[in-house]
């Protein structure tokens, strides 16, 4: 009994798999993934990619579902790309950001005297107004990630978080 499940790739795109990385070419830019998990084979045919597995193992069936997911992401990217809008919120002190490079300086965070850094993954783009954080990119990963890592800067620790609830938290994703 064989597992697969198949993933249809849009108009404009590109799939090819050079040994266990996995290509996707769209309009916006190019994606990379390592796909190698032993038992599980790729078949590019027909403007869809199969993903397919003669094994039974719980294991390795939830990585066929997992791989089709990460090739349907990938076409998104490539073809629409992913933005995160992140708040800015504050009720003690005024926060303020500054964009360097790939890191995000937070300073001023609940009146501290020492900033707050969190990293930008490279391939996102990163906007800062006044109140918001926008970052777009055509891997979902990164820019996951990215969102990820400026809420983990700006945690609050011995304080209670009801009471201060300061920080940059995601709003919405596109």
């Amino acid at each position: 009994m064989a597992f697969e499940a198949t993933v249809q790739v849009p108009e404009g795109v590109t799939v090819t798999l050079n040994g266990t990385r996995l290509v996707v070419t769209g309009p916006k830019g190019t994606i990379e993934r390592d796909v190698r998990f032993p038992g599980i084979s790729f078949t590019i045919e027909d403007g869809q990619v199969t993903v397919s597995t003669d094994a039974t193992r719980k294991r390795v069936v939830a990585m066929v579902g997992t791989y089709a997911s990460h090739m349907r992401n990938m076409c998104k990217g490539v073809t629409e790309g992913f933005e995160y809008r992140m708040k800015v919120v504050f009720s003690h002190f005024p926060i303020q950001l500054k964009l360097q490079g790939t890191t995000l300086t937070i300073d001023n965070f609940l009146g501290e005297k020492q900033s707050r850094y969190a990293r930008i993954e490279e391939g996102v783009t990163a906007v800062v107004g006044n109140d918001a954080v926008t970052l777009t990119g055509i891997d979902k990963e990164k820019v996951g990630n990215s969102a990820a890592n400026i809420e983990h800067a700006t945690r609050i620790r011995k304080r209670d978080p009801r009471v201060f609830q300061d920080g940059i938290y995601i709003v919405e994703r596109a």
